[in-house]
């Protein structure tokens, strides 16, 4: 094996990040869906022909699947291939509106490299537009299931299957114009990485790709999972509703082993996992032995680093993927989903198990980890223009991230990087829509000494009949708080806010009507606070009150702060109040605060045993 050059190895790690990016930029700037071209709801990765991610800013799909139907040796300069069926994914693909394309990277004749992209689009059929029907009880209702295809053969787009997939769509001339763009996107991009290995040849260029991910792999041995103490750890959190049953706990449950001495330290069983859900908040979590899943979830992992600075310069690529072991349960559970049972709404599941394997760690730590977030909620307005053409405005909107054990959480968040909420302007210029307000969801951010962040505040107004939608979870279940923190405040929908037709709506919904001229008010989630609220110094609570982050009311209730009618705080009146709080409770506090929402779902327990330490 060819030794790599360190500074070879730099150069091609920045070239790698460089390559990335300008794929990504490319498809930013070519692509025609609001989702893609606004919304940022999209990625790029690219692979070495072992079929290992190099990169690690962003998570990425799987080329597994497309050498598993296309041989590598029989792959073509200028081949497209594309996929979106979840099933056949191995993992990589949560839900029928994410479209994968990867494009195959030749160097000295032969398949080098991969470069790849995917992104959530507007809409590829089913049920509903935007393809997420929130009662589906099949994938068949969820849009056009595409497997493995060659695409492009040779540089020459696939136009008959370009047919039905466009003809398949509410949004055929956008999506047409994104799977364009990421296409060529993609192709620019292999032509890239081409260069790098013309310039160094593939034996030097593949040995800084061992390097590369050696690196990584140490440096999570020893800088990160070294902060786990040896010891197993069981915690779970739970999806609220799937669309079709009433209410319920369905659970995600981890239990953590931590082996420092053994060659695969770190293993993460699901056993425990509640059953398929007849709606779709199943994902398909257990194939290729879970190599998506380990990928998605160690960026968790990073807030065990020594400093937060230390944090930020951490990628996760392949060479987290070695020190993970997964152990899933048998199939038919909400990870191991039996086809044709439906996904579209994963999300519920794949995000809540980031805040799964944060509970399991921050037990296993103390607490030296985040509360709890939900950054991701699909919500839209349908219906026709004053032309009378269909149209979807649908944004992805973030919500408050988890306080830390030295910080305050970050206002809206996304959880896809470099994604964004629509502009107004974007939004006003293209739909018969208008909005009246956005900002930050007043008190929403769990109290903490360290608070979490606020959700947003959006107010809609249609200025045409239409109807409403959304897929959001923690309606009911707040985002919960550690080490004395308390739970946020969960995703609210109202129509007609403070008018006479005001009432809320439920998180699951495909076609709420929206009569023209009403509003439509979403507060997203506000993140779980970290440690005792009571400890959070005045002054800290006086500026949140100044940035509207926190009412007068929310701080002495949350906070044990009085404000006077000045707008300062009476010392007197808050030393007072937070003794007499303190003296109000009874026992010690729980480790984690999960919020009202919980016991209405779970006959009135409070807490269950995975709660404590």
């Amino acid at each position: 094996m060819t030794a790599a050059d360190p500074v070879l190895v730099e150069i091609v790690a920045g070239t790698l990040a460089a390559i990335e990016m300008e794929v990504e930029t490319a498809i930013g700037r070519t692509s025609r869906s609001p989702m893609i071209r606004d919304a940022h709801d999209f990625r790029a990765g690219i692979h070495d022909r072992q079929l290992r991610k190099l990169t690690g800013r962003s998570y990425s799909a799987l080329v597994q699947p497309v050498v598993r139907d296309y041989p590598i040796a029989e792959m073509n300069v200028g081949d497209v291939f594309f996929h979106n069926d979840v099933y056949l994914s191995e993992g990589g693909i949560g839900h029928l509106p994410d479209l994968c394309v990867t494009v195959p990277v030749f160097a000295e004749g032969e398949v080098v490299a991969f470069i790849q992209a995917f992104g959530h689009h507007d809409d590829i059929g089913g049920a509903v537009p935007g393809s997420m029907p929130s009662a589906a009880t099949s994938m068949f209702e969820e849009g056009l299931m595409v497997p493995p295809i060659k695409l492009w053969d040779r540089g020459v787009p696939n136009e008959s299957a370009l047919k039905i997939m466009t003809r398949n769509s509410r949004m055929p001339d956008s999506l047409a114009a994104d799977l364009d763009a990421e296409c060529s996107a993609c192709l620019a991009g292999a032509r890239r990485l081409g260069e790098l290995f013309e310039r160094y040849g593939v034996a030097a260029v593949e040995a800084c790709f061992d390097a590369i991910l050696a690196n990584s792999t140490e440096v999570y041995r020893t800088e990160i999972l070294s902060q786990i103490p040896d010891g197993t750890y069981v915690w779970e959190d739970y999806a609220e509703h799937d669309g079709v049953d009433e209410p319920m706990l369905h659970r995600q449950r981890i239990t953590l082993t931590m082996d420092s001495s053994a060659e695969v330290p770190l293993v993460i069983d699901f056993t425990g996992t509640g059953p398929q859900a007849k709606g779709p908040i199943n994902h398909c979590g257990d194939y290729s032995d879970g190599n998506f899943l380990k990928k998605w979830l160690a960026p968790i992992l990073r807030n065990l680093a020594a400093t937060p600075e230390r944090m930020a310069e951490l990628d996760v690529n392949e060479g987290v993927v070695p020190l993970i072991e997964m152990r899933f349960p048998e199939k038919g559970t909400l990870l191991t989903p039996v086809f044709p049972a439906p996904t579209n709404a994963r999300t519920f599941v794949i995000l809540r198990l980031l805040g799964v394997l944060a509970g399991v760690l921050a037990k296993a730590t103390g607490g030296r980890m985040p509360a709890d977030q939900e950054t991701i909620r699909y919500t839209g307005v349908y219906g026709t223009d004053v032309d009378g053409e269909p149209y979807l405005m649908r944004e992805v909107l973030g919500g408050g991230s988890g306080g830390r054990y030295y910080a305050d959480g970050e206002d809206t968040i996304h959880v896809v990087p470099d994604s964004r909420n629509l502009p107004t302007e974007f939004t006003e210029g293209r739909f018969p829509l208008r909005i009246e307000a956005l900002g930050l969801a007043m008190d929403s951010g769990g109290p903490g000494r360290y608070r979490g962040g606020c959700g947003y505040e959006k107010h809609i107004r249609v200025l045409r009949d239409a109807h409403f939608m959304s897929i959001a979870d923690r309606s009911i279940l707040a985002c919960w708080g550690v080490k004395g923190g308390k739970a946020g405040r969960p995703f609210q929908i109202t129509v007609d806010p403070g008018g006479p037709d005001e009432h809320e709506v439920d998180a699951l919904a495909d076609a709420e009507p929206l009569k023209a001229g009403t509003v439509v008010r979403v507060r997203t989630t506000g993140g779980g606070g970290w440690g005792d609220p009571l400890d959070r110094p005045v002054e800290e609570v006086l500026q949140d009150i100044a940035w509207l982050k926190v009412s007068v009311e929310g701080a002495r209730r949350d906070y044990g702060v009085v404000v006077d009618d000045d707008g300062d705080a009476d010392l007197t009146a808050t030393d007072a109040l937070r003794e007499e709080m303190r003296a109000a409770r009874t026992g010690e506090e729980p480790f984690f605060d999960r919020g009202p929402g919980y016991a209405t779902l779970s006959g009135g327990a409070a807490f269950n045993e995975f709660d404590v330490l």
